[in-house]
């Protein structure tokens, strides 16, 4: 609310300038009359006394700061200021002792403040003058900056939920596309793949939408997914998944893993006609959080020609750069005959924390 108030403030600058005078009229008033009360030569002597300052005080906001100081020519600023004050001074004393008798006969206004005293006071508005004016620009600045820092951020909370609406099609396609494969060879697994791909999908859609999730919730959904999988590739296959450390401690993004356990079996189990495997190392030590998974290379599935190819690996690579982008570590060594990913994160969350 208060910062709403000021944001209004700082854009009706007329009303600005107007309080500032109005306010020092008032303080100059008092200040001529001292403790009597104030007749009308003091409000007219104030008014003119004004006349000689304001000229310059908006010089120095019109022309000398936008022209000077906003492009840091910071000594010819300093210069035009020092041939500024003792001229709007030397103009309030020829005001006051020579012209005023001239422009209202009959008064008698003298100056009463020396030269000294009115460059100071000429000083004194320049000054608070110009810290205003600074002001009003750093307040402007500043929430122009948190409007930025809000759009960045929904920008970047929009393109997470478009990676993961990405990843979880994705999943599904393949999931679903190995489940047609089964009914079409009338297997008896065909039951217990779509119960085990439910409880997946349960995992996918009720407890990913969340920012983090507990890493144990992560490595149960990661093993249901491999039974899964196991249903369905070649018995053959020798497939390792190695959990060590504080898992049930700590929390981690949802889905950031699956998408490289499904490209090694993508790329890896399916696509070679020899043995094949898949060996993955998780690791959490001292709030570092490792993974390492390797498959052999094989054939690629003629289902991965298409435009999906490679999306999984680029969606990892743009999370972990939007939700730990100075801590986190992502490799990829892809050699003709096996292809590694290694994915290290500092600084875990522990789900106390969440």
């Amino acid at each position: 609310m208060f910062r709403e108030k000021i944001n209004s403030l700082s854009g009706n600058r007329m009303l600005q300038h107007i309080l500032f005078w109005c306010f020092s009229f008032i303080v100059l008033l008092g200040l001529f009359t001292g403790s009597g009360k104030a007749q009308q030569i003091d409000y007219l002597y104030t008014f003119l006394f004004h006349l000689t300052i304001l000229p310059f005080v908006y010089l120095n906001l019109m022309v000398l700061i936008p022209g000077l100081l906003s492009s840091k020519r910071y000594l010819y600023y300093i210069f035009s200021l020092i041939l500024l004050i003792p001229l709007a001074a030397e103009i309030n004393i020829m005001l006051f002792d020579k012209w005023i008798d001239r422009i209202l006969p009959g008064y008698y206004f003298i100056s009463y403040y020396s030269f000294t005293d009115l460059c100071k006071i000429v000083t004194v508005y320049l000054v608070i003058t110009s810290l205003l004016k600074l002001s009003r620009g750093w307040f402007s600045l500043s929430d122009a900056n948190r409007r930025l820092s809000l759009l960045q951020k929904e920008n970047a909370e929009a393109e997470l939920k478009v990676l993961k609406g990405q990843i979880n099609p994705h999943f599904l396609f393949n999931s679903l596309n190995g489940i047609y494969s089964l009914s079409l060879s009338k297997s008896e697994q065909t039951a217990d793949t779509v119960l085990k791909l439910s409880e997946i999908l349960r995992y996918v859609i009720y407890d990913t939408n969340s920012d983090l999730i507990s890493m144990s919730k992560e490595i149960k959904f990661l093993r249901d997914y491999i039974d899964l999988q196991k249903i369905r590739s070649d018995s053959r296959a020798d497939l390792i998944f190695n959990v060590n450390g504080e898992t049930d401690n700590f929390s981690i993004a949802p889905m950031l893993l699956l998408p490289l356990v499904e490209n090694s079996f993508k790329h890896g189990v399916k696509g070679s006609p020899d043995r094949s495997y898949i060996k993955i190392d998780l690791m959490v030590k001292d709030r570092e959080f490792s993974f390492e998974i390797e498959n052999n290379k094989g054939i690629v599935d003629e289902i991965e020609n298409n435009e999906y190819k490679g999306v999984g690996i680029e969606n990892v690579r743009k999370r972990l750069a939007m939700i730990y982008p100075e801590d986190h570590e992502f490799t990829v060594t892809d050699s003709p005959l096996f292809f590694r990913v290694v994915m290290k994160i500092k600084n875990l969350r522990q789900k106390d924390e969440d």
